[in-house]
């Protein structure tokens, strides 16, 4: 344990991060996993709507240091053509 003020005060900084961080996480890896199962379940505007909100969601995980900036786009991607399939499989 900390014995020193300074070390006490960035053991608290560090738990309030680690909070953030783990909320920031767990929205994007939620938001990722509402579009799979809208995908799976293959209701086109609800794969296109979840899609829009989970890009974004990405972006702001880029902006917070979540992830890097070559993973999302590689996500956003790999997503965007999975809903598109989706789409023509429907038309």
């Amino acid at each position: 344990m900390a014995n020193h003020v300074s070390a006490l005060k960035r053991a608290r900084q560090t738990e309030t991060r680690t909070a953030v961080n783990r909320a920031n996480r767990t929205r994007v890896r939620t938001s990722l996993r509402a579009l799979r199962e809208a995908i799976v379940a293959g209701d086109v505007k609800a794969a296109q709507a979840q899609y829009r909100a989970t890009a974004s969601v990405l972006d702001k995980g880029v902006q917070k240091g979540i992830l890097h900036d070559n993973t999302a786009s590689r996500y956003k991607s790999r997503l965007n053509a999975r809903v598109k399939a989706l789409v023509t499989a429907k038309a």
